[in-house]
């Protein structure tokens, strides 16, 4: 439980750490939080030869309102500030109420928005919220910043499109009006634990009907997913359609088998959880 030796890099700015990272290429890791990358590296499953440091970037901390409707989080921002923020809780309460689901409190005061992200696991919650909402990262490498969608930000297991010499600098999401309901369902073996599976569903509701449903999974593949089928299934549909389309919630997953559960077993859950979250959200 020794990790590798490593030369350490405390980072004054995003500049400083873009040119760190530049320096030392994939020899080089960012270190936000560290609830994620720390524990590998005790495993010595990773052994960088450079830590740059985030900590002291404060630029890269806090919530605001962009002009164009939506909320930027700094991805620095511990996942205890976004819960407790009052922008995302009157805007996007949603990301709240994930938020709180994961790890337990040393986790949520110390990890990162933006670690959570660029770790891209299957089993976080963050992963599969971001993608539910639609939202986008902003990363800043050597060549500027870009703008990524979170349908294209994770690409494979623990694999993101983000760039070796590049820094996710904030998270930004949609505000959700009054219109939307949304609860989050997640099973793990035991409390604060990763999920075996997770659902987040989000209903808006128009007439009586449901005029658009989103569904996010967590820990059904190797990269998190929209239930898709259940999505088209709902769109017009009536409140009463909701548990017919929850059973699509398995459909064009890849559910993982380990020693929490086979893959079947997480396909059932998917169904379960997805119905629960969808009639929640639905009020």
């Amino acid at each position: 439980m020794i990790p590798a030796t490593f030369d350490y890099i405390r980072a004054g700015s995003v500049e400083e750490a873009v040119a760190a990272l530049t320096e030392h290429g994939d020899e080089a890791k960012l270190l936000a939080g560290g609830h994620s990358l720390l524990p590998l590296m005790k495993l010595r499953l990773a052994s960088p030869e450079v830590l740059i440091d985030l900590g002291r970037v404060d630029a890269l901390r806090g919530v605001c309102e962009l002009d164009d409707g939506r909320l930027s989080i700094g991805a620095m921002t511990a996942h205890q500030d976004v819960i407790d923020n009052d922008l995302v809780r009157q805007h996007c309460g949603v990301l709240a109420d994930v938020t709180r689901q994961v790890g337990d409190a040393q986790v949520r005061h110390r990890g990162t928005i933006g670690g959570a992200l660029a770790h891209g696991d299957a089993a976080s919650d963050l992963p599969a919220a971001l993608l539910a909402l639609d939202g986008t990262v902003v990363v800043q490498g050597p060549s500027g910043q870009r703008e990524i969608a979170a349908a294209d930000l994770f690409v494979d297991y623990l694999a993101t499109s983000i760039s070796d010499d590049e820094v996710i600098t904030e998270v930004r999401v949609p505000k959700f009006d009054g219109s939307w309901g949304w609860n989050y369902q997640k099973f793990s073996r035991v409390a604060q634990a990763w999920a075996i599976v997770g659902s987040l569903g989000l209903v808006k509701r128009s007439n009586g009907n449901v005029e658009e449903a989103r569904v996010g999974l967590t820990h059904m593949g190797t990269v998190p997913l929209r239930a898709t089928a259940v999505e088209q299934a709902l769109a017009g549909a009536a409140i009463d359609g909701i548990a017919d389309a929850a059973e699509h919630a398995a459909e064009g997953t890849s559910a993982p088998t380990d020693l929490n559960a086979t893959s079947e077993f997480r396909e059932h859950l998917a169904r379960v959880l997805t119905k629960r979250a969808l009639t929640a959200a639905a009020g």
